[in-house]
């Protein structure tokens, strides 16, 4: 197996890795903002299914109790949601895809429709004005569930493996030297 890549977050208190407007307990805590834009971030510049490891860097008279907190798990936890959170939203999104189909298909019939009666126009230069504007309107009624299905999922799914792996990495508590403070990217 290949050596996990680490990310390394140095912290001042072990709150500062958890949202503290989160009344849940420590195991069930949201990250902060921050860490997780940390944490996220490093993770999304390497290639999907690289192995990772978070090091938590926290002064030496908390490592005892961050490694007693079980801050694996509750980092864990955080991302499984978050992965939960992408799946719910790829079906919601490809639940509108369906929907947003049906109705730019039914509009799109309805102005091919219109388009045949426009045939029955006397007038030269209305006629081809009128039966292209219903076909170009048509088409772009077709537009949204085109770009859903086309476009729109890809992210969505990316963050849903990219939760599903940050999820499942390996964390370890060190020592941090004295003279650091917050969240950092390590030199190098």
């Amino acid at each position: 197996m290949a050596e996990p890549h680490v990310i390394d977050v140095r912290i001042s208190d072990l709150r500062q890795l958890f949202n503290s407007f989160d009344p849940s307990p420590f195991h069930e805590k949201d990250l902060d903002r921050d860490a997780e834009e940390y944490i996220v971030g490093w993770a999304n510049e390497l290639p999907l299914g690289t192995p990772l490891e978070l090091v938590v860097r926290v002064p030496a008279d908390q490592v005892e109790t961050a490694q007693a907190s079980d801050l694996g798990r509750a980092i864990a936890n955080y991302f499984s949601y978050r992965a939960t959170e992408s799946r719910r939203a790829m079906r919601f999104l490809f639940r509108e895809g369906r929907v947003a189909m049906a109705i730019g298909l039914a509009f799109l019939v309805a102005c091919m429709a219109l388009r045949e009666l426009a045939t029955a126009i006397d007038q030269p230069t209305l006629r081809p004005v009128l039966q292209e504007g219903l076909v170009i309107l048509g088409w772009v009624a077709m537009w949204r569930p085109l770009q859903i299905f086309l476009y729109d999922w890809w992210p969505v799914r990316h963050y849903l493996r990219l939760y599903a792996q940050l999820a499942g990495m390996s964390v370890r508590v060190v020592a941090l030297p004295v003279e650091s403070g917050a969240l950092q990217r390590p030199a190098g």
